[in-house]
């Protein structure tokens, strides 16, 4: 394509070319390691009027669609979410840290991998039927759901779910994360529909989409283990086992409390 040579038409030419740019730049956003997370912007209803900006509203299955990205304002509390799952060996880890700790964590794991979750299901189970453990809808294949159709959208969530009900005895609703952190009003529109009035995001992250060293893990933990994050890990790589201690007592030497989404953003009670 040839540059107009009138001086106006040049700088429109020029102009649509730096936009082109900057949307490619931007569609490649990722929890990559050495970034912040990078949650993808939303449209969603703000506050009610006189309300705390931080505080959603509404988060039940009724509610209006709420973004979550940090915790409430005034809490040491801190939400530890741990996505996907491809590895048996840490999502084992995990599972027991739990068991053995008592500590509350939110599971986001993928049906695809059922290989590793399927066999911890008998642990699981009273985890999460004591609170301590829950698991929210994070899709069946992990694919961004952006560029689906509204059918396809529905199966992915509807999968998953179904995977875990008979798996693990529970629900996800009303809490999903959508793959890579990639979702837009129309997509949180259709997961609505389906009772998943919270797109979960995240504040915080070890940085463990990838491998990283342990020192790069921890720095990250260091970083984000604050009051309210929401702390985003992956249970894909084996250098968080042998930090889990570590967590747990950077945890309490900051004196946060661990929660679940749900005890975190609790649903209306009808």
């Amino acid at each position: 394509m040839r540059a107009p040579r009138n001086p106006v038409e040049r700088r429109a030419f020029f102009g649509l070319l730096a936009l082109g740019a900057a949307v490619a730049v931007t569609g490649c956003a990722d929890d990559r390691p050495g970034t912040a997370p990078s949650p993808t912007a939303t449209t969603s209803p703000g506050p009610p009027s006189g309300s705390d900006p931080d505080v959603p509203a509404d988060t039940g299955a009724d509610g209006p669609t709420r973004v979550l990205s940090k915790g409430p304002a005034g809490s040491n509390q801190i939400a530890l979410t741990v996505d996907d799952g491809y590895s048996n060996e840490v999502v084992a880890g995990y599972v027991a840290f739990a068991h053995r700790t008592g500590i509350h964590l939110t599971f986001s794991p993928n049906g695809l991998y059922a290989h590793a979750w399927a066999p911890h299901a008998a642990t699981l189970t009273p985890l999460i039927e004591a609170g301590q453990v829950q698991i929210i809808n994070h899709t069946y294949n992990h694919h961004d759901l952006r560029p689906m159709t509204d059918a396809q959208i529905r199966a992915e969530l509807e999968r998953n779910d179904e995977w875990v009900s008979t798996t693990f005895g529970t629900r996800t609703t009303p809490y999903y994360r959508p793959p890579f952190g990639f979702h837009n009003p129309h997509v949180d529109g259709v997961a609505a529909e389906l009772g998943y009035r919270n797109t979960v995001m995240w504040n915080g992250s070890y940085g463990d989409s990838k491998l990283v060293t342990p020192d790069y893990l921890m720095s990250q933990a260091r970083r984000y283990l604050q009051p309210g994050t929401i702390l985003l890990g992956h249970a894909n790589h084996p250098t968080v086992l042998g930090l889990l201690d570590q967590i747990a007592d950077l945890v309490r030497q900051r004196n946060l409390t661990p929660v679940t989404l749900r005890e975190m953003f609790p649903p209306a009670e009808h």
